[in-house]
C-alpha cells in the first residue's frame, strides 16, 4: 500500500487533518481520542509494520 492510499483509506473513513509540519502529519476525527500520525511519502510504499499500526491505531480493519 502506498502512503497516498493510505491516506484516502483514513479520509474514507472519517478522519481529517488536524496539524501538518514538514511531511508529518496528524489526523483526527470527532469521537476519536488519539491522533494518528502518518509520516507521508507520497507514492512510496509504507513498510508493512507501520501499516499495520496506523490501520491498528485508527481502528480499521482491512
Amino acid at each position: 500500500m502506498k502512503f497516498s492510499e493510505l491516506v484516502r483509506l483514513l479520509e474514507q473513513n472519517g478522519f481529517r487533518i488536524v496539524k501538518e509540519k514538514g511531511s508529518i502529519r496528524y489526523y483526527g476525527k470527532p469521537g476519536w481520542i488519539n491522533l494518528i500520525r502518518v509520516d507521508y511519502h507520497g507514492s512510496k510504499e509504507v513498510p508493512t509494520g507501520i501499516c499495520h499500526a496506523i490501520l491498528k491505531d485508527a481502528g480499521i480493519k482491512k
